[in-house]
């Protein structure tokens, strides 16, 4: 980091903290040649994911197509709203852990119905039978049929 005073480039860092919302790194740092003081922040650098839709367009990852997904699926259910945060928060994590910048949507909800199904079942076959386009009742059927028996 190079002095903003005198354009010399090593500081020692005098205080160290994290901002109110733990995203940034607040540093007070003293230049070791004018002995001025200057502060510095540090961000994790986010690398935007796209995510490939079935017809092979692309769009960022966006984590309120989740959350709306969920709340509709979800309706009427003993499931809080923190529930769905967590859960989609939990997939975001997951998605951005991997370190790749484009997922296939069809993954993202794979990994929906997998953590919704522990959470609540009927919202589970909600989702599912719209993320899976279900095209009569026996793929309804089928799909409980699957549930039950996995239990």
């Amino acid at each position: 980091m190079r002095c903003p005073f005198c354009s010399f480039e090593e500081s020692k860092v005098v205080d160290s903290r994290s901002t109110d919302d733990n995203t940034t790194i607040r540093r007070r740092r003293e230049c070791l040649k004018c002995s001025k003081r200057y502060t510095t922040y540090e961000k994790v650098e986010d690398i935007p994911i796209l995510v490939v839709k079935r017809d092979l367009t692309r769009e960022n990852f966006n984590k309120e197509k989740i959350i709306n997904g969920l709340i509709r699926a979800c309706q009427k259910r003993p499931v809080s709203r923190k529930q769905i945060e967590d859960l989609s928060d939990d997939i975001e994590k997951t998605i951005s852990n991997k370190m790749i910048t484009e997922v296939n949507s069809k993954l993202i909800g794979e990994m929906v119905m997998e953590r919704l199904k522990e959470v609540d079942e009927i919202s589970y076959v909600r989702f599912a039978s719209v993320y899976r386009e279900f095209k009569d009742i026996n793929t309804f059927l089928e799909e409980i049929k699957n549930l039950v028996s996995t239990k």
